[in-house]
Formats: structure tokens, C-alpha cells, sequence
């Protein structure tokens, strides 16, 4: 019964700071729910789990069943070596004296232990357990601090790091203040409650209280349960406005994480600015205002839209005013540019590239345009794309927005602008897709270009992006990666795998390597190495995520990692051979056998077939030669599980041969060449599918 009392705790940690930007938010709660439990299990305090809850002014955690103590640990120590510990007739020295006293217990409570440096005297002790209040005032402060954030901040002449200024810390277990200073806050027993609805302290007694409080201060602490009110809030008054809102799932995020109360108002704006590109206007209002765009039942955009304000507004037709004043002067100054960039062919901006650096050593975005053009004709040629003009054009016309107004007041539009000023001056449709598509996928899960163009363009500017990067030593480390060479890597591979193009990557690499060289002075082979073992990382991470087991992977890629759009497939039919085969392991542990023998080896070029001596020499070349050119022919057609299974008509004469050959003999060389040759080719074979000296059997 006393055990089961002890693990009835319940723990509530408030962190109350000014407020962090929404993008921060729901990692942080995430990080910190992390970092309590690691922080639990290493200090042995039993516990039924956490939450987490969180606002703009607030990180919160809540703990249940927690133990009163942590659990207690038998520690072992060493003391001096048994010859030091006791003299020649056995009686302890002084050593060993010293040691039981340090220890607190008798000398005959030590035991000898061995070591790999000798025996040594040696305790086993019983750690009580310290009371879990005493432990949670050391360790919560070094767990708040570690919570990572993109930015922090110090404030005053504290010396604190976090990502703003802490204004009060909760702490209680059981209802007792947990005491720690942070920040120059001192735990305690209180909350705020919203800023300006409800900001007096606020003291709480338990878990039950602390969820009561907030809700009488007019805090939804519940990230789930605001999003849930913010969309409820914003359908209803689209509904309201005879109109609907289309699913935008980031701006509902960031909204939830900016207020604590939402409440949405409906608001309007001219209609004459229904003339600006749909896309300039949800931006306007979504990325600047955070607005959500209203539409009709024609999915055609409406001159309404939707603000959530983070309190209930005394007169709400002033609110609203205020939001369409604020979003009027957006849209004047989107018209303005508009107009203004209008006023001159997209196609003329391109040598005002020339003006604009981008990167000291790489020279302009122009260099980069002329760079890219060629690799992405280049990448046209080895899939036989005859669109040479077409792409020419889009080349050229694809960085032009970078310099407009549009573009320089609303960054997020790049590409998407580009495509609607070709558009309107009567560029091809494909064309002015591609603009656009040529930065897709703009995320790790978003949308890859859906045209020929677009594909081939984001291929080559990306390729170029990380192969100038590498060649002046700008490469990524660590979580550095200013110039997101990950994230173009990744979008490579998803592109060539999407798109089922069998490119090889190494010379798409080398081609690139070739065009910055006319610009650029580095080692062109290092580089070379550098981004295809980049490459390779990157899948390696990607497929690893995946799910498939790193043995599949690592064989596949470590011998056929060129042409990315197969590798896939070979993975995923290698996996299935050798959940289907009950025989892969050992299977794999032959083929792993040739390997090994042959590491070391030199390459032997002829085999002859009069020097078989034994059966097994005849049977296994025999075999071989049979199956050869039949595995060639699956593995063109990529039917790899075909192939392996060919393959594994190797087992047999290949443990034949290891049976009843001396492959490495040294009572003639010639002999020992003939075989080792033998299984070089042998080992060739099999490598065109996989490596199997990479599993680990």
C-alpha cells in the first residue's frame, strides 16, 4: 500500500516567458517532454509518463504517478590492489583499512574481484534513493536550458540563454513549490492568466487547478483543443460571410500558436484588387497578416477574409476596421509593384541578374543562370528531351522575378510571380509552369514538378547549387546547412525517382563540374567524390528512414548507387527474396565467404579452363558460365529477384569449391591465380546486384 501511494505524484511545470515565435512552439513542447523523460529514467524516478502544453506565453508539462524518491541503486566500488590490501600472512593493511572506513562498512565485508589490470579489493553498497523534490530542484533547470531553439536570446544582466525572457516559473509536486532559480525567477506557486483578460498572478494548488485556472483566465493551454477552436471559430464566420475557407493546415498551425483566446472576425477589402494575381493576395494576407483567404462556392476568391484575434474585442466592428486599414495598405503597395514590374518585359531583367551576387566566389545569379542552362540542356540530351528553345527559354526566364518588386516584398513568391508574368505576356504554358516548378519541391514531403521542363531545371539548378558550394569548401556540418545542400539533394533523388529517369549521377555531377570549372578554380576530382559520397549519404538517410534494414541498403548502394531511380526497386526485391528465401542467410554467408577471400588479391585477367583440377573447379565454372549472360539479361530488365535467384544457384558449387579447393595454395601460384580468378568473376556477378561482404552474418 505505501508503494502504491508513492506513486500517485502528479508534477506541474510552468515556464511563462514573453512571446516565442510560433514557428518555435510545438517543437519546443516536443524537445522538452523529451528531455523530462531521459532526465527521469537517468535519476531513477519512476513515473506513469507526460504532457505537454503550451501558448506564445507559456511552456507547461504535467507529470503523473510520480515516484516519492528515486528507486534505490546498488553501486560497486574498487579499492587497492589485493597485494597492497593485505600483508604476507593475509591480515588487511592499512589500505584495506582505509577503504572499509571510507566506505562505511568492516573489512570483512569486502570482497576480491578480478580485473583486467589484476584483483582488487571491492563493495557492493546500497544507494538510498534521495527524495524526488530534492533531485527535480538540481536537474529541472539544466532540463529547461536544454530545450534547443533556432534562436536565444539574454536579457539584462542575467546570464541565461533561452529563447525569451522567463517572467515566472510554476513548480509544483504534489502541491509542494519544487524551489530552483532561473532566469532570475525563483520557482513558485503561481500563473498569469491571459495579458489582458485575465493578468493578475494566480495561485495554484494541484494538476486539477492549474487546468481550472486557465480556463477561467481565458487560456486555451491545450494546443490540440485551440486549433480545434480556431478552425470552429474561422469556418463559422466564413459561414456566416456566405463563403468557405479552403484547407491550409500551416496557417492554422502558426495562427494556433500566436494567440491563447482566439476569436475570428470577418473582414473585406475593394473589390478592384480582385485584379492582382490570386496568388499576390493570399500571400499579402496570409504570410503578412496571417489572414485566411475567403472563397466562393466556385473556389474563386472573394474580397473577404478571416483575421483571429487573440482576444474578444469590446466593439467588434472597430477591430475589423482595423484589420481592413492594415490590409489595404498591403494590397495598395502589391498593386503598386504589380504595376510597376507590368510596366516591363519579364525577359529584360535578365542581365539585372548580373547585379545581384550570388555567392562571393560563385560569381551572380546570372553566372548561376548560364551555369544551369547548360547542365540542364546536357541532362536533356542523355533523356532525349528535343525541347532545346522551350528550355533555353524557361532557363533564362526562371530568375527573372528575383528582381522585381513583387518578389522583393513578398520573397515566398519567386517562381510563382514568374510564372504569372509570362503568362501574361503569352509565353508558353509549359514554359511558365516550369518557372515556377523549378524550385519543387520546396520541402522534404511537398510536391515535385509535374513537367518535363520544370523537373530538368530544378535537377540542373540544384546540382549547380551543390556542386559550387563543395568546390569553395561551403559544405554542410553538422546542423550547418546555410546554403540547404540536404534539402537539394533530396529533392534530386525524389525528382529521379519520381520521374523513373535513369540518369547516370556521376556523370550529371562530373558535367556540372565541368561547366563551373570555366569559372571556377578548384580540384575537380575531389569534388567529384565529395558530392557523389554526399549523395550517397543522403539516400542512405532517406531509405533508412524508410524503414529498410541498413544491411539491404548498404549492399545495394555500395555497388550500384549511380542511377538513383533503381535503386529502390533493387532494394525492395532484394528485401523480398530474402524474407522469402529461408535459405538467404546462409546464402548471403557463402557469398560473404568469396568476398573475404578475395580481399587483398590482384585482379586476374584470363582463366584458364586446363588448369581445372578438381570437379568442384569444373562445376563451378560450369555454373557460372551457364548463368552469366541469363542474370545479365534479368538485371536489364530490372528484375532483380529474378536475378538473385539465378544467383543463388552459385551456393551449391561455390561451398563445393571452398570443400574441396585450396583456393590461396602456395604450392603453385599459377594454380592459386586460376582459382582466385575464378572467383573474381564470381564475385563481379554478384556485385552487379549487391555486396554481400556488407551484411553482417
Amino acid at each position: 500500500m505505501k508503494e502504491e501511494m508513492s506513486m500517485n505524484g502528479e508534477l506541474i511545470l510552468e515556464i511563462g516567458t514573453e512571446e516565442i515565435p510560433s514557428g518555435y512552439l510545438d517543437n519546443a513542447l516536443y524537445d522538452l517532454k523529451q528531455l523530462v523523460q531521459t532526465g527521469f529514467e537517468s535519476n531513477r524516478i519512476k513515473n506513469s509518463g507526460f504532457e505537454t502544453y503550451g501558448t506564445p506565453r507559456r511552456l507547461a508539462l504535467v507529470g503523473h504517478g510520480i515516484a516519492e524518491k528515486q528507486d534505490d541503486l546498488e553501486q560497486g566500488f574498487n579499492g587497492p590492489p589485493k597485494n597492497v590490501a593485505y600483508d604476507e600472512k593475509g591480515n588487511p593493511t592499512k589500505a584495506a583499512l582505509g577503504f572499509a572506513k571510507k566506505q562505511g562498512v568492516s573489512v570483512d565485508d569486502l570482497d576480491i574481484v578480478k580485473t583486467p589490470k589484476g584483483e582488487y579489493l571491492h563493495v557492493n553498497k546500497l544507494v538510498p534513493g534521495r527524495p524526488t523534490s530534492e533531485v527535480l530542484a538540481e536537474i529541472l533547470p539544466d532540463m529547461i536550458l536544454s530545450v534547443p531553439w533556432p534562436k536565444s536570446m539574454r536579457w539584462g544582466n542575467i546570464d541565461c540563454l533561452f529563447v525569451r525572457p522567463i517572467h515566472w516559473i510554476l513548480c509544483l509536486l504534489n502541491g509542494k513549490v519544487v524551489p530552483f532559480e532561473l532566469g532570475g525567477i525563483q520557482s513558485d506557486n503561481f500563473t498569469r492568466g491571459h495579458r489582458f483578460m485575465s493578468p493578475d498572478p494566480k495561485k495554484i494548488g494541484s494538476v486539477s487547478d492549474y487546468f481550472t485556472v486557465m480556463d477561467e483566465s481565458f487560456v486555451m493551454v491545450d494546443p490540440k483543443k485551440r486549433q480545434q477552436s480556431v478552425k470552429t471559430a474561422v469556418e463559422t464566420v466564413t459561414a456566416n460571410a456566405g463563403g468557405k475557407v479552403l484547407e491550409d493546415i500551416a496557417l492554422l498551425n502558426t495562427v494556433t500558436n500566436l494567440v491563447e483566446y482566439p476569436f475570428a472576425v470577418s473582414g473585406s477589402f475593394e473589390k478592384k484588387f480582385l485584379s492582382l494575381p490570386e496568388a499576390v493576395l493570399i500571400t499579402a494576407m496570409r504570410e503578412h497578416q496571417k489572414y485566411f483567404a475567403m472563397y466562393d462556392d466556385h473556389d474563386h476568391l472573394m474580397p473577404r477574409f478571416v483575421a483571429v484575434n487573440n482576444t474578444r474585442p469590446r466593439d467588434e466592428k472597430v477591430v475589423i476596421r482595423g484589420h481592413e486599414r492594415v490590409l489595404r495598405a498591403r494590397l495598395a503597395d502589391a498593386d503598386f509593384f504589380f504595376r510597376e514590374d507590368c510596366s516591363r518585359p519579364l525577359l529584360t531583367r535578365l542581365e539585372d541578374l548580373k547585379d545581384v551576387v550570388y555567392q562571393a566566389d560563385l560569381g551572380s545569379s546570372f553566372d548561376k543562370v548560364v551555369r544551369f542552362k547548360e547542365l540542364a540542356q546536357a541532362i536533356c540530351n542523355d533523356l532525349g528531351i528535343d525541347r532545346d528553345d522551350d528550355l533555353r527559354l524557361a532557363a533564362d526566364l526562371c530568375k527573372c522575378d528575383l528582381v522585381t518588386q513583387m518578389v522583393c516584398e513578398f520573397p515566398s513568391l519567386q517562381g510563382v510571380i514568374g510564372k504569372e508574368y509570362a503568362r501574361m505576356e503569352g509565353f508558353p504554358d509549359e514554359v511558365c509552369v516550369a518557372i515556377e516548378e523549378h524550385y519543387m519541391p520546396v520541402a522534404a514531403d511537398s510536391a515535385l514538378p509535374e513537367t518535363e521542363l520544370g523537373a530538368v531545371l530544378s535537377i540542373a539548378d540544384r546540382l549547380d547549387t551543390i556542386t559550387g558550394c563543395f568546390a569553395v569548401n561551403l559544405v554542410p556540418s553538422g546542423s550547418s546547412d546555410p546554403f540547404a545542400l540536404r534539402r537539394h539533394a533530396l529533392a534530386i533523388i525524389r525528382i529521379l525517382e519520381d520521374r523513373d529517369w535513369p540518369l547516370s549521377l556521376k556523370k550529371m555531377i562530373n558535367e556540372a563540374v565541368l561547366i563551373l570549372k570555366k569559372q571556377v578554380d578548384f580540384d575537380s576530382q575531389t569534388v567529384l567524390e565529395k558530392v557523389m559520397g554526399f549523395f550517397r549519404e543522403r539516400y542512405r538517410h532517406l531509405i533508412l528512414r524508410a524503414g529498410y534494414d541498413s544491411d539491404i541498403v548498404e549492399s545495394v548502394i555500395s555497388v550500384a548507387f549511380d542511377t538513383v531511380n533503381d535503386l529502390r526497386k533493387r532494394i525492395d526485391q532484394l528485401k523480398r527474396f530474402s524474407v522469402q528465401s529461408g535459405e538467404f542467410n546462409e546464402l548471403a554467408l557463402t557469398f560473404k565467404r568469396v568476398s573475404n577471400i578475395l580481399r587483398n588479391q590482384d585482379r586476374v585477367d584470363n582463366i584458364d579452363t586446363s588448369m581445372f583440377r578438381e570437379e568442384s573447379e569444373i562445376i563451378l565454372w560450369k555454373t557460372y558460365t551457364e548463368v552469366k549472360n541469363e542474370v545479365k539479361a534479368y538485371l536489364k530488365s530490372r528484375d532483380y529477384y529474378g536475378a538473385m535467384a539465378l544467383m543463388a544457384g552459385l551456393k551449391g558449387p561455390v561451398d563445393d569449391f571452398f570443400d574441396n579447393v585450396e583456393v590461396l595454395t602456395r604450392a603453385d601460384p599459377r594454380l592459386k591465380n586460376n582459382r582466385v580468378g575464378m572467383l573474381q568473376r564470381v564475385e563481379a556477378l554478384l556485385k552487379e546486384l549487391a555486396d554481400f561482404s556488407k551484411f553482417s552474418i
